[in-house]
């Protein structure tokens, strides 16, 4: 679908608005085979939640603390109450699962602005981050700078390297073989 939207629209870059997990390596694909100038601009991740003053994440915490009432260490009611904590706001997962992973993996390849995979989706840095990606498109543009020229070997062992380095999905490993 972004392949094609973007070879039938008189279209010179995009800026690619992605989400959780597959979006942002779907878009990058699709952006990368019409090789166009293009930057990701993620949602950016949820704020942190918090429950009896702990920090908790989406995604793993909800397992451990389900396994956590079937072993009755704690109630039911303790489960539903930090499940409660846990979306605190609008955002992708807050945990190092695939949608921050491949934010991350945007960041690394240099097809995002430094940051963009840390700001939180409410944080009013997340508008000025949008603002400045635009700037920068077009900006790509004038320079002819598409996505050939961004994606190459050394960008993929960079973002390899990164997440290691960050603890990222081991979905990463897929979805950069396929962006490659």
């Amino acid at each position: 679908d972004v392949e094609e939207a973007i070879r039938g629209n008189p279209i010179d870059g995009v800026v690619l608005l992605t989400g959780c997990d597959k979006t942002t390596p779907a878009l990058l694909m699709g952006a990368a085979s019409c090789d166009v100038p293009a930057i990701v601009v993620t949602g950016g991740p949820m704020l942190n939640g918090k429950h009896k003053g702990q920090d908790i994440g989406s995604g793993t915490v909800v397992w451990q603390l389900s396994e956590q009432v079937k072993a009755g260490t704690i109630t039911l009611d303790d489960f539903l109450a930090a499940e409660g904590g846990m979306s605190r706001s609008a955002g992708t997962c807050n945990t190092m699962g695939t949608a921050s992973t491949m934010a991350c993996m945007a960041e690394a390849l240099g097809t995002s602005l430094p940051h963009n995979a840390a700001i939180p989706a409410v944080d009013a840095r997340r508008y000025v981050l949008a603002h400045m990606s635009g700037m920068r498109a077009v900006e790509m543009v004038r320079e002819d700078l598409k996505l050939s020229k961004i994606l190459t070997k050394e960008a993929f062992e960079n973002a390899i390297r990164v997440n290691a380095a960050i603890g990222g999905s081991t979905n990463a490993v897929i979805h950069l073989k396929a962006i490659a």
